[in-house]
């Protein structure tokens, strides 16, 4: 697989989760037949166009744990995240020791199929 196919099948898997669920990275990777690409993952949804067309709900993937993912100082893509997701409903939780970051909790949240 490609690179542009790679990231055609994270856009089309991601495009699937449901409102108000999210999904690991590696359950993506999963998903695609990609099982130890979760970085890569991660690598697609960087690069994804703001204006993909149909949209791509990028806020609903997150880190094995639940966390959501740092984008590196100076950037506001976890706030982003964190916003998008309690717009719809999903409760994210504060992560002690790391002003900014969340963490869902996947047990009530998750999407796994």
């Amino acid at each position: 697989m490609d690179s542009a196919e790679f990231h055609a099948s994270v856009y089309d898997v991601v495009r699937q989760i449901p409102a108000q669920r999210v999904t690991t990275y590696g359950h993506i990777a999963k998903l695609i037949g990609m099982p130890n690409h979760s970085r890569h993952v991660g690598q697609a949804l960087k690069f994804l166009a703001p204006n993909t067309n149909p949209p791509v709900p990028w806020h609903r993937v997150v880190g094995a744990n639940g966390n959501i993912s740092s984008r590196g100082p100076g950037t506001d893509g976890a706030a982003r995240q964190r916003q998008a997701l309690e717009a719809e409903g999903v409760e994210v939780h504060d992560v002690r020791g790391q002003p900014g970051a969340g963490r869902v909790t996947l047990g009530q949240f998750g999407w796994f199929p």
